[in-house]
């Protein structure tokens, strides 16, 4: 994330919008996690009127099932309304960037000289500014939520199911490390391939521009079956690489969900055998784990988008910063304005 390093004086400018989404998303994370919780507890209130058949209240269990359903429907509906506010927070700060960001480079092309312009397309600088601006974006917003929003939800997550059991949280994330490698190994691959697909969508995105520009030109001359089967070309080339890209990144979502289902069967095996043997004295603490791995579910299979979108932002940002770099050859060291003094006139003009 070398080249994303750039942004990071944005996070700074928007500091409070960018705290205050964090803070939010603690809150919406914890108010979630009452559900599982919730649960387990009207599991046992079952059970023990099953083992007590007679001498506990039915009207009681009724209540506590009541109570315990009214609680999770609120603090589901508050979670909800917590996580409304956060996408709010960081998604508007991203466009504020995004504002801001595209703002700056066009100040920047507007101060480069005319040998700049003759060394690049105009199709490729309007693909960087826009196009690359956009995926850049994506990093900013999106994929700072959710890595946020992942974080907190496996930092609480993994405290609330060590409370309850130490030796079965062990068991259930087992099929961490693989994940980890496998994010690690397809981010590269995608950030490759985001590159490439990135630059030959500039050169799509130049070629049209010069067509429109000198269409006049190629009518007079004929030219249309020539550029037709150029552009088909070049559009099937970019179309290769999109669809490069396209399939390692098709990679993620059913993977980070196999290796949810994974833990899922390990939560049920490990978990029963516990509860044969007496060392868990409630099937609820099995539903409230299984709960518990399901909540991860999204976290863990939006690691792979928020990958992916971070490997293409910093391939955009890449090229952003190869002109944000460039210095004018001429500067300007007097920007404010000067008095201008004295007359033009015009003589035996004809």
């Amino acid at each position: 994330m070398k080249e994303l390093q750039y942004l990071n004086k944005y996070f700074v400018k928007y500091k409070y919008h960018f705290l205050l989404g964090i803070i939010i998303t603690i809150v919406a994370q914890i108010f979630s996690l009452f559900t599982p919780k919730l649960i387990s507890k009207s599991f046992k209130a079952i059970e023990e009127h099953t083992k007590h058949a007679g001498k506990v209240d039915v009207a009681f269990v009724q209540a506590e099932l009541t109570h315990n359903i009214l609680l999770i429907i609120g603090t589901t509906i508050i979670a909800g309304f917590l996580t409304f506010l956060m996408r709010q927070t960081l998604i508007v700060m991203s466009r504020h960037v995004e504002f801001d960001l595209k703002n700056e480079v066009f100040r920047q092309y507007e101060q480069l000289s005319q040998s700049f312009y003759k060394q690049n397309r105009t199709g490729d600088l309007m693909n960087r500014i826009s196009e690359d601006v956009g995926k850049v974006r994506m990093y900013v917003g999106p994929a700072v939520m959710y890595a946020i929003n992942t974080f907190i939800s496996f930092a609480i997550v993994i405290v609330y199911m060590c409370n309850v059991s130490g030796k079965l949280t062990l068991y259930t994330l087992l099929p961490l490390p693989l994940l980890s490698y496998t994010i690690f190994k397809l981010s590269s691959e995608i950030n490759k391939r985001s590159t490439i697909f990135q630059q030959y969508l500039s050169k799509v995105s130049s070629f049209t521009q010069e067509i429109f520009s000198g269409i006049r030109v190629i009518k007079a001359y004929s030219l249309e079956d020539q550029h037709q089967n150029n552009m088909t070309d070049l559009s099937i080339e970019s179309k290769e690489k999109s669809m490069s890209l396209a399939k390692v990144q098709s990679l993620f979502g059913p993977l980070m969900i196999a290796l949810i289902g994974v833990s899922n069967l390990v939560v049920i095996y490990v978990g029963g055998m516990m509860y044969i043997n007496g060392s868990i004295t409630s099937i609820g603490t099995i539903a409230e784990f299984i709960l518990y791995v399901n909540k991860l579910t999204w976290p863990v299979a939006s690691l792979g988008w928020v990958s992916s979108m971070v490997q293409e932002a910093e391939a955009s940002q890449k090229r952003i910063n190869e002109f944000l770099k460039i210095q004018p050859e001429i500067v300007n060291n007097n920007p404010g304005h000067s008095e201008i003094n004295g007359s033009i006139a015009f003589e035996n003009v004809t």
